[in-house]
């Protein structure tokens, strides 16, 4: 199977290219910039040159593909409205290319505010108000009548592991300016997780097996406790865990006490139960035990998906 890949450069589509690759794949990488092509170059995958604004330069990747990984994403949150408005262009584009084929196209979506209140889980149908990202995934879903056999691979807000500018990076970089480690009231909402490898060997059955319309969960853990995540890095930085009053959250976490205090466990059983996915990599917790956060100076908020 020739597998089209935008944001095959990224932190999950890096991981994505490699997996495909492993299983035999060949893979074509959408790269925006001579940085992003040399990543892709060696990784060991194929070049097209363009971004997500280039609808030609999608429509061309979709067209000569046997399959489409769509991972590619702008995570600014400033610009939120339209990073969701070119997501959706980036799929129609792609879907109209693949309509009728039955060739797969997945797609990234996310775990958080899925189910406010309670576990959630894949048979859930997010509030399209709860994020403009949305719009997205249902527009990929609805194309599984189209004869496009659409995926809708929703990934826990951390997606972890050795290099990752993510969440978790961020929490770290905040505990260490400011001396202690903090989590939110009591610390008790909980925050679901899946390892960058384990999120990498979901997307390659996904390509392959995952029957149209399917939604499925990135998710290894339901929902560790953000106590416990801060006294994880609380250790690690050797600073003191203290709770932050949720009215002060976005004084001491900015952008990301927004997030942080929610309660959004989810489930991955019906993944599981379809597709065989077992996650084998270490979580969240024993990632952080092991110290590379700790040796990373540098963060990139962006860079999330």
């Amino acid at each position: 199977m020739r597998v089209f890949v935008t944001g095959a450069s990224g932190w999950i589509g890096s991981t994505v290219v490699s997996e495909l690759l492993t299983s035999g794949q060949q893979v074509v990488g959408l790269a925006r910039s001579d940085a992003a092509a040399a990543r892709v170059t060696r990784l060991g995958a194929e070049v097209l040159r363009g971004d997500l604004d280039d609808l030609d330069s999608l429509r061309a990747g979709a067209a000569s593909s046997d399959g489409v990984v769509h991972l590619g994403y702008n995570h600014d949150f400033s610009r939120m409205a339209q990073a969701a408005r070119t997501d959706l262009q980036a799929i129609d584009a792609i879907g109209t290319i693949l309509a009728g084929t039955g060739r797969p196209l997945v797609i990234a979506s996310g775990t958080l505010g899925l189910a406010p209140g309670r576990v959630g889980t894949e048979q859930d149908v997010p509030d399209i108000r709860s994020h403009p990202r949305v719009a997205s995934a249902q527009a990929a879903q609805a194309m599984a009548e189209r004869g496009v056999r659409s995926v809708i691979v929703r990934f826990a807000p951390t997606v972890h592991g050795e290099g990752d500018h993510g969440f978790m990076a961020t929490l770290v970089a905040i505990a260490r300016d400011k001396g202690v480690s903090g989590y939110i009231d009591d610390g008790a909402n909980r925050w679901p997780a899946v390892h960058r490898l384990d999120a990498g060997s979901l997307v390659r059955l996904a390509v392959i097996d995952a029957p149209a319309g399917s939604v499925l969960h990135a998710v290894a853990e339901e929902g560790v406790p953000t106590r416990v995540i801060a006294e994880a890095i609380g250790r690690g930085l050797d600073v003191p865990v203290v709770s932050v009053p949720a009215d002060q959250a976005f004084d001491h976490f900015n952008w990301l006490g927004a997030f942080f205090g929610a309660d959004a466990p989810a489930s991955n059983t019906v993944t599981r139960e379809l597709l065989g996915w077992e996650p084998t990599h270490p979580k969240l917790i024993a990632d952080l035990d092991e110290g590379h956060y700790f040796r990373t100076m540098t963060r990139n908020p962006a860079a999330i998906t």
